[in-house]
């Protein structure tokens, strides 16, 4: 019998991302409880916010409130969630268009099973207690 060599590696890829001023300023809005777009260059509110316009390339510098209220576009029920996802419980994912935004966001619904689910249906934001400047500050979304 030939004996087996073996040693445990862990492959992965730590790393730091500066947010940069608008990112920046988006988190610190979340940390604050409160949501904000940046008005591209046509007039629509873009949430996540961008540093460019994405049709002209243009600086982009208004910031305009927005949510925390929305509906949602999109969502797909997670039945088994992964031991990182935002709830360890079933819930879904959604694209939500906050009142006063143009575009959509991705976050967790907080609903009680799929049957609660539906396209074109109101949240609104539940913010963790204690928040830090990062999106999941956003604890989830919640059925209105």
């Amino acid at each position: 019998m030939t004996e087996v060599l073996s040693a445990p590696h862990r492959l992965e890829y730590p790393y730091r991302r500066s947010v940069g001023p608008v990112l920046g300023h988006f988190l610190g809005g979340l940390r604050e409880g409160r949501i904000e777009g940046i008005r591209a260059i046509d007039g629509r509110v873009l949430v996540p916010p961008q540093e460019y316009d994405p049709v002209t390339a243009g600086a982009l510098e208004e910031w305009v409130p927005v949510g925390p209220g929305g509906v949602v576009v999109s969502w797909a029920w997670i039945a088994e969630p992964l031991p990182k996802q935002p709830l360890q419980r079933p819930f879904a994912w959604a694209l939500i268009r906050l009142d006063g935004a143009d575009t959509a966001m991705l976050h967790a619904v907080d609903a009680a099973d799929s049957s609660a689910m539906r396209t074109g249906m109101r949240v609104t934001v539940r913010w963790r207690p204690e928040r830090v400047g990062d999106v999941r500050d956003i604890e989830s979304f919640v059925p209105e």
